[in-house]
């Protein structure tokens, strides 16, 4: 093993892909620095506020702003609420387990694969970098269909082909410029997101209290009338069964809201400055955000609009929209709908943008550590690796089937998709995370810049829970009436991949490795060193700054 001055890779070790994705010097903040396999690689331009900006916002999408609509008419407002509490509780678990590695070895180009690979297996690495790259490449058209959809909204005299393509072509612009280009634009777009929430809320909160155009006050009436739950009723079969089914669809429904948003933020803490100072505050302060925007958001959703109303998005027709501006609309403010369907499109692009960064520096990482051909390192001189950028990218073309298909057929389609493979990320984080833990404690390892007073039994928790609802993902296309091959291919689809990808290493390229890295000789100290020298620096200057003001207010 490595010492934590050494930056020496063992040949063994790297053949093994136990090795740091990208060695950090005191230099990585130069544009266009080499890694070890002597071809450009990407660079660290994400500042503090970006990197705290995306996380509050980054994955805030379509999820949130287009699917709890359908969530509510499947479920009325309590099961959805009651939905989005347990989802929060869960994920806040996830963002912990993915916090305490990620602060520790913040290695540029890493993602959860790479952990995987490093902290279990080489096998379970390969097969969660191939599924995130196709799961992340697939959600950039789920964000570009609900943007059709939303503008829809306006019945423009425009075919939605031309819609589709300008939102991949400001997508794909988007990250073609370097990291800090894209940081910045992600800042701007998840500020607009947050305070376009924010803004929501209270609009929300005036028409409950009676302050809109009628001055009738909403209160709890959706409540009362259709009621605060919903049935999925079966052959005549309703009552606590119906509303048990419709609990089970909402809650692996909304999964898609929340998915792969701690997946960001250890990818972006590869590209931020003093990832190990910063990524442990945004860390410590995601619950909160989880409460504020997810459930206080689907609460006030519940409030302002009735669960029976026929312009949520119900899956059937070709457009939906947001309860948002359904709300506002029938409230009568006018001209408020259509600035909120403009963020909410602002709010696709950001998701979709997040998401096709996202995706190609998870192919980078994998080519880098041999899992992905050698051509997917190849970076710009600013730090962009163009050949994983346009891999991931082709994905997009899937938005095309809009064309042929209604659009929310085709997003439904896409979520399935996506929340398979959260519930496969987040399985495996809480598999990952107990070896990792264990190991920490067996070497001896206390300087851990985050470490969760919940852990690790929101791991254990979350390993079941999140089990069990990829199980029941797809359990109403076995309800009488309700079979759609489409539906159960979508649902189901990702785990049969996963295990081929994962068995098919196992016993061909990994035949030799162990099942899993013992935890007495797990590698947690390679590239370490590298990573204490760059931030070591800035952490002397923050120090002198911090004194100079402090003095400068005596």
């Amino acid at each position: 093993m490595a010492t934590p001055g050494s930056s020496f890779v063992d040949p063994e070790k790297k053949q093994a892909g136990i090795y740091d994705v990208h060695p950090v010097n005191s230099n990585s903040n130069v544009v266009g620095e080499t890694n070890e396999l002597g071809v450009q690689g990407t660079e660290r331009g994400l500042k503090a506020r970006h990197a705290q900006m995306i996380a509050i916002g980054g994955t805030i999408g379509t999820g949130l702003f287009v699917g709890s609509g359908q969530a509510l008419s499947m479920g009325g407002p309590l099961i959805v609420l009651l939905a989005y509490c347990i989802i929060s509780c869960l994920v806040y678990g996830i963002v912990t387990a993915t916090t305490e590695m990620s602060s520790y070895l913040p290695v540029r180009g890493a993602n959860m694969s790479y952990y995987g690979t490093r902290f279990f297996s080489r096998s379970l690495g390969f097969a969660m970098g191939w599924m995130y790259w196709y799961v992340f490449s697939i959600t950039v058209p789920a964000e570009v269909t609900a943007t059709s959809l939303v503008i829809q909204y306006w019945e423009p005299p425009v075919h939605v082909a031309v819609w589709i393509t300008l939102t991949i072509i400001v997508i794909l612009a988007l990250n073609c410029f370097p990291v800090k280009v894209y940081g910045e634009a992600e800042f701007w777009f998840a500020s607009i997101k947050v305070f376009g929430i924010i803004g929501l809320i209270l609009m929300a909160l005036v028409l409950v209290c009676g302050g809109g155009p009628s001055g009738e006050a909403y209160g709890f009436r959706y409540w009362h009338n259709p009621g605060p739950t919903k049935e999925y009723p079966v052959d005549g079969v309703g009552g606590d069964i119906g509303r048990l089914r419709a609990f089970v669809a909402v809650i692996t429904f909304s999964v898609f809201a929340f998915a792969f948003a701690p997946e960001l933020l250890v990818v972006t803490g590869g590209e931020m400055q003093n990832p190990r100072r910063n990524l442990p505050i945004a860390g410590r302060t995601y619950f909160y955000r989880l409460i504020f925007f997810y459930v206080f958001g689907i609460f006030f959703i519940g409030l302002i609009v009735s669960s029976n109303n026929e312009s949520l998005l119900n899956g059937e027709s070709g457009a939906g929209s947001s309860p948002w501006a359904v709300a506002a609309r029938e409230a009568g403010i006018k001209g408020l709908d259509s600035v909120i369907n403009a963020v909410i499109v602002i709010s696709a692009w950001s998701a979709g943008n997040a998401y096709l960064y996202l995706a190609s520096r998870t192919l980078y990482s994998m080519a880098l550590v041999g899992n992905a051909p050698k051509i997917f390192t190849r970076c710009t001189k600013s730090g962009i690796p163009y050949y994983a950028l346009g891999a991931s990218a082709s994905w997009s073309l899937l938005a095309y089937l809009n064309v042929a298909d209604s659009g929310a057929t085709v997003f439904n389609w896409f979520i399935n998709l996506i929340n398979t493979g959260g519930y496969q990320s987040w399985i495996c984080v809480c598999i990952i995370y107990l070896r990792f833990r264990k190991a920490t404690f067996a070497q001896g390892i206390t300087d851990l810049p985050f470490r969760s007073r919940f852990q690790p039994y929101l791991a254990y928790l979350c390993m079941v829970v999140f089990t069990l609802l990829m199980l029941l993902s797809g359990y109403k296309v076995f309800l009488p009436g309700y079979w759609k091959a489409a539906s159960f291919l979508t649902a189901y689809i990702g785990i049969p991949i996963f295990l081929i990808l994962y068995f098919g290493h196992r016993f061909t390229i990994g035949k030799n490795d162990a099942w899993c890295h013992s935890i007495e000789e797990m590698d947690l100290v390679s590239g370490l060193a590298e990573i204490i020298a760059q931030e070591e620096p800035r952490k002397q200057r923050d120090e002198k700054w911090y004194i100079k003001w402090r003095t400068a207010l005596t």
